[in-house]
């Protein structure tokens, strides 16, 4: 989570934060999405290597991590022109466990 939405999760209210909480989880509610989660539980990634995995354009893969990144989910940092994401948020790993357990799709 992000520091800024850990200072806000401060001052929410209950149904605040399941509020908040559902719009992330509805980030994360993208086959492509999950996958790279799923990727990036492993280790770092380039844009270009996720966007692969995921069949898609590099400017896709771009913004799905985009959008993750403002809900906290990724991190990155530039080497030289690439963009390498990873995990920030900890407990993606059991939500996965969940997604995985329940839906199978664990790397095969």
């Amino acid at each position: 989570m992000s520091n800024r939405m850990k200072s806000q999760k401060l001052k929410l209210t209950p149904l605040e934060a399941l509020v908040q909480a559902a719009e992330c989880l509805k980030i994360l509610a993208h086959p492509h999405r999950l996958r790279m989660v799923q990727m990036l539980l492993q280790g770092q990634y380039s844009v270009g290597e996720l966007a692969e995995a995921c069949g898609i354009p590099s400017h896709m893969a771009s913004e799905h991590l985009r959008l993750m990144q403002r809900c906290g989910f990724m991190t990155s940092a530039k080497d030289g022109r690439k963009a390498y994401y990873q995990i920030a948020e900890p407990h993606l790993g059991s939500i996965m466990a969940c997604v995985e357990a329940r839906f199978g799709g664990e790397d095969q």
